[in-house]
């Protein structure tokens, strides 16, 4: 018997109690009886929420109680490679679109790119106003990693790309890119 079909044979034994029941015969309790008194009944009626809540939530205690879930190695065949070189973000978002995320954890671009800087194919910079910045070094460069200079709403800004040969780059390493990740706590 698992431990949450003990918890619903305890919670249904208790139900029976708290409205008089006996849990053993389905017989009525006698009126004289300690289940019968007002105090233990809705003592017992508390004791059967709170387990209906814990056997709702899959047997974890409290809701503020939340399972760690680790990244786990998609099914690269079903990746979409891209010939138009494409960001870490979007990379993180297809590798998202591929595996179960109701029970692996949501991959991003900082998993991705700080075992990129683990392995040297990117390090980070100081830019002029102070801010870090992930750059290809020249292994990286080699790799298919690039820099582009764009324009947007906020002026102009640098994005770090990757092209198919890049991306494939990841698809053959991600077994190590989540081992990294699951050994960090990485999120």
């Amino acid at each position: 018997m698992t431990e949450l079909e003990v918890m619903r044979r305890a919670k249904m034994y208790i139900d029976h109690m708290a409205n008089g029941v006996n849990p053993i015969d389905g017989a009525p309790v006698p009126d004289e009886s300690i289940l019968n008194n007002v105090r233990i009944s809705r003592c017992l009626f508390y004791v059967s929420d709170i387990l209906r809540q814990v056997i709702e939530n899959n047997g974890v205690i409290g809701s503020h109680q939340t399972i760690r879930k680790e990244y786990s190695i998609p099914d690269v065949r079903k990746f979409a490679l891209s010939e138009t070189p494409i960001s870490v973000s979007e990379i993180a978002e297809r590798l998202n679109d591929i595996i179960d995320l109701e029970t692996c954890h949501k991959f991003n671009h900082t998993v991705i790119t700080s075992w990129l800087i683990e392995i040297g194919a990117l390090e980070v910079k100081s830019t002029v106003e102070g801010k870090n910045v992930k750059r290809p070094t020249p292994q990286g460069n080699a790799l298919g990693i690039s820099v582009e200079s764009r324009t947007g709403a906020r002026g102009e800004y640098t994005v770090v790309l990757y092209n198919r040969d890049a991306q494939q780059f990841l698809l053959d390493n991600i077994e190590s890119i989540v081992c990294l990740a699951n050994a960090s706590g990485k999120k």
